[in-house]
């Protein structure tokens, strides 16, 4: 299994069980087995937590929070230069701070970026995207 890097909209899905979630489970059970954990951003992980507060509550933002002490998913705080690359993707496409960040980590990692989120398809020409269905 290659490196996955999974943007807001995974995991959204994966916690709201909207189309998508099933493949989100299966890539997190397949880095559970396979002791490869599964990457997102910490501004990733803020706007998963704001979007379920926002919409959810506050008390599924708790469920959510103890589901995911336990998922194979490594965060990784930003550094300058994945602001940079985050910051070139941004001022080069039309998408969100936070899209450009999980995009500026899949091109870091050299992985593939597991979203359902159409503004990533205008980066397929820089970095590799599993799409959601």
């Amino acid at each position: 299994m290659s490196a996955k890097v999974l943007a807001s909209f995974a995991l959204i899905a994966y916690f709201r069980d909207e189309p998508g979630a099933e493949t989100v489970e299966n890539l997190l059970v397949a880095a559970g087995k396979k002791d490869t954990p599964l990457h997102m951003t910490d501004v990733n992980y803020a706007e998963v937590k704001y979007s379920i507060v926002k919409k959810d509550g506050a008390k599924a933002w708790e469920e959510a929070a103890k589901i995911l002490q336990g998922l194979p998913i490594d965060f990784h705080s930003t550094t300058r230069q994945m602001a940079d690359t985050a910051a070139d993707f941004k001022a080069r496409f039309p998408m969100s701070l936070a899209d450009a960040f999980a995009a500026a980590l899949a091109k870091e990692k050299k992985a593939e970026l597991v979203t359902g989120d159409p503004e990533f398809r205008a980066l397929e020409k820089e970095i590799l995207v599993v799409w959601l269905k």
